[in-house]
Formats: C-alpha cells, structure tokens, sequence
C-alpha cells in the first residue's frame, strides 16, 4: 500500500515556466547547452551548472554548494514561488499523438526500502553516494522519479476530472512538445487520491533507480542525525511522478561492438549458429519483429538471428529478456564481453532512427557488428521487478522524459 504525499512545491512563475523548464543536462551536448546558458537568464540550466557564472568548470563540493546559491537566487529574485498550501501536481505531457498524464507528489522512502516501490535495475553505491551529497547540500530535488501503476478508474476519473479545470501551466517548448500542468490543491481531492493509491499493492519504478536509491541513503542518514526524528520529516519522501502503465513508451536500446574479439566473420558466424538460426537479408535495413527475435548487422549486410529454443534454457523471467538472451548467447561467450556497463568496446543507441544510425557507425568503421532487439513490454519489467532481479544495463530507453525545474521538492 504506497503512500503518496502532497507537498508544497517551489515552481517558476506561470510567466517564466517556459524559459525556466529545461531538459535533463545531460541530454544537451556543449553548443546547444552554452547557447541556452548565454541567452536564457532563467534557464534552470543556470541552477546546475553555476561554473557557467565563472567562466570555469567546477565539480565536487564547490559545485554543489554554487547549485544551491543559485537556487537561493532563483526565489530571491521572484523566479521561483513556494505554493502556500500543499498539493499534487498533475501534468500532461503531448507529443506527435503520444500523450502522458500523470501526477507530481512525494513518495515514501520507508516504501522503497520496503520493497512496495519496486526496482528493476541495478544501482552503483558510488553514484548513490555522490548524488546523496547533493541532496544534503543543496536541499532540494528537481529530478522526479518515474513510477508506474496499475490502471486504476478511481484515480482515473479523479485525475479527469482535475484536467476540467484551467491550468497553471500550457506552453510548448521548441521540440514541439505541449506542456499542461494543473494544481491539485484541494483537501477532499487530495484525501480521495491518497486513499486509492493506498489501495494498490506494489507500483514500480520506470526511471531514476539512483536517484530513489540515493534519498533512501540519504534519509537514513539524516534520521541518524535527527534525536528527534518522527518519520514526518521532508526527507523521508523523493519527488516522484506517478503515470498508468499504458501511458510510458519503451524503446529498445541497441548494442554495437567495436571487434569480434580475435574472430574471422567466418568463425563468428559459425559460433552464431550453434544458437541461432541465421538468415542473411538482402532487402535493405532489417528490424526484428518479435521477442527472441534479433537483427545483426556486419560487413555491410543485415542478418535475422532466430534463436534456437531447444539450445537455450528459460529458466526465470530473467532468461526470457531479450537483452539477457543476447548477452549469455553472444556478448559474452562470443565477444567476450563480460562488465556491459563499463567495457568500452561495446555501444549503446537508441532512438527513432537508431537503426540507421547503427547502420552509419559500422559502415564507418567505428564499430564491427551491431544487434537489434525489439523494445522490452511493462510486463516484463514487472516480473523481473517481482522476481527481485535486475535486467542488464541499457535494456530499456523509457517515455515520457520529464523536463527538469517544473516543479521542485525541498528536502
């Protein structure tokens, strides 16, 4: 029964919600990333990345507390307001027919430990660590995790009828994606939405397993720290954005390696065989169409791989995941590809036009071979989440990505 919290949010002004929303940083390579910095003085961008006050690269400590001055200049200077009374924040995201409506609210760390949220990948202690400093430092959380439910009528005729009334925010940023949030800040609405995800089992995280697993480290150090901690407290909640399953979208991550490890096309192709059924395809760009399914492509020409069943054991919900059909059968035996998170001869892409992408890096010469899978379905990544295992990294690229300032959670 996860427990979901209204919390007072610090957001832009309705007149600066667009020049202020960004996309996650990591998402804008150098030119496009300096521009914004130049010429948008209310970019969220501004927050984190403060070194760009300074002309000069600043990371660690330094960073975090500079993220945190500018933070305090944001509301000083009226660019950011705090809500006076709390509340959820229901937020549509429309793009080219796909759209995402779902809900800002805080989520219960004692519910993630307690494995209520469930996880489906792996985290590294490191990165839980740094980004848990973070937190303590700057005292805030603008990066929402992406939780997942079940389809539920209560909540979705309550969220309906939310969106009748007029919005907070509706503007359209420049990649042609409309933006509408509404504030739900009523007590009765608030209660009745409580009270139904209250009533569901077990929701699961889609995005941002360190950013849940490092206010979990950091609630508990916190606690540890506070004589008089009641359980109440900012810190024992993350900022989440809740979303019914039938509205994520799930692309496939595809994989490129640099070398066949030592092998001849011939003798690769050969060890291929003992688990698959290869077929070369003369009929230009070739995408897999079903589960188990693969698209190779090498020396200029695709390949279906069909995997041969009788060879290979399902075993778990694990087993049966394309990424880890694809890494116990090739990347590993094969290519000898053992760490897929930090060997650096092997790639990863996604995307719309990723195929072809692929296609151009190997034609280039940047790479050797590629694999094409089809994209992992909400089922899987709940079986693998109830079994309590963890899919190999770059198994899924999740939709809709949340635009970063929007709204803001004190810890």
């Amino acid at each position: 029964m996860p427990i979901i919290k209204a919390f007072r949010a610090i957001r832009p002004t309705k007149d600066k919600v667009a020049f202020v929303s960004s996309r996650s940083y990591e998402e804008y390579d150098p030119g496009e990333l300096n521009y914004h910095l130049e010429y948008n003085p209310f970019s969220f961008l501004h927050i984190i990345n403060p070194g760009f006050k300074f002309h000069k690269d600043i990371t660690g400590e330094e960073r975090f507390h500079l993220v945190r001055n500018r933070y305090l200049e944001f509301l000083e200077e009226g660019t950011f307001i705090k809500d006076d009374h709390p509340g959820f924040y229901l937020y549509q995201i429309g793009k080219r027919g796909f759209f995402s409506l779902g809900l800002f609210c805080a989520a219960s760390v004692a519910d993630y430990r307690e494995n209520r949220i469930k996880k489906h990948e792996d985290t590294l202690h490191n990165r839980e660590v740094l980004f848990a400093n973070y937190l303590k430092t700057v005292g805030f959380n603008a990066e929402p995790v992406l939780i997942t439910y079940p389809q539920n009528t209560t909540i979705e005729k309550l969220l309906s009828k939310a969106t009748e009334k007029p919005p907070e925010y509706d503007f359209t940023t420049t990649d042609k994606i409309r933006h509408t949030l509404w504030r739900i800040d009523d007590d009765p609405t608030i209660k009745q939405l409580t009270q139904a995800f209250s009533k569901i089992e077990s929701v699961y995280i889609a995005d941002g397993h360190h950013r849940s697993a490092s206010s979990n480290l950091l609630a508990h150090e916190l606690k540890s720290e506070n004589k008089e901690h009641t359980g109440e407290e900012p810190y024992n909640y993350f900022l989440s954005y809740l979303i019914p399953e039938n509205e994520i979208k799930i692309y496939e991550f595809n994989r490129m390696v640099k070398d066949l490890n030592g092998l001849t096309k011939e003798e690769f192709l050969i060890k291929l065989d003992t688990c698959f059924r290869i077929e070369k395809k003369d009929d230009g760009i070739y995408k897999p169409s079903k589960k188990h399914h693969f698209s190779m492509y090498l020396d200029g020409e695709f390949y279906s791989l069909y995997l041969r069943k009788k060879v290979y054991e399902f075993t778990d919900p694990l087993s049966a995941l394309d990424t880890q059909i694809l890494y116990k059968t090739i990347l590993e035996p094969i290519l000898g590809i053992h760490n897929l998170r930090d060997d650096k001869r092997i790639s990863y892409g996604y995307g719309k036009y990723n195929l072809i992408k692929m296609k151009d890096a190997i034609d280039r010469g940047d790479f050797t071979v590629g694999f094409s899978l089809v994209p992992i379905t909400v089922d899987e990544i709940k079986a693998i989440a109830d079994a309590d295992l963890v899919m190999p990294p770059k198994s899924t690229y999740i939709e809709p990505k949340l635009r970063s300032g929007l709204t803001i959670y004190e810890i």
